[in-house]
């Protein structure tokens, strides 16, 4: 069986300055803001400032990213999103890979994104502060 993937959207999303919750025995949290941004694709829209990553390095080199935010469609439909996955940065060329899971109303015209199976390649953006997350659905 082959697993085909089809890409539904790129965030580009702008970050503040991290916050250090620092090291509480199971690795080094800090909580980066997301300010905003904007998305598009088979969907476009902005990105609502508010949500934010929480990044936590553990000792062995692996860091769990875990991110919740808002979209609003050009439309003005609100889909909330979480985003998690795990990457080794000793690797300097591994991409930060993730699960996206979103969350929109179940009659709306956006319904088909709360099904499914979605990965995301997240990467530093081409602007200081922001990172580019592209989303693709398992088909």
């Amino acid at each position: 069986m082959k697993l085909e993937a089809e890409k539904i959207l790129s965030i580009h999303a702008r970050c503040a300055s991290e916050f250090e919750v620092k090291d509480d025995g199971a690795g080094f949290l800090r909580v980066i803001p997301i300010t905003g941004g904007t998305f598009e694709g088979k969907i476009s829209g902005e990105v609502i400032s508010g949500g934010a990553d929480w990044n936590t390095a553990r000792e062995n080199g692996i860091s769990h990213v875990f991110a919740k935010y808002l979209l609003k469609t050009d439309d003005g439909v609100y889909i909330a999103v979480e985003n998690e996955g795990k990457i080794d940065f000793s690797d300097t060329a591994q991409m930060i890979k993730t699960a996206p899971r979103f969350q929109t109303d179940d009659k709306g015209r956006y319904a088909w994104l709360n099904t499914g199976v979605y990965v995301g390649a997240l990467e530093g953006g081409s602007e200081p502060g922001s990172v580019e997350i592209t989303v693709y659905r398992l088909a």
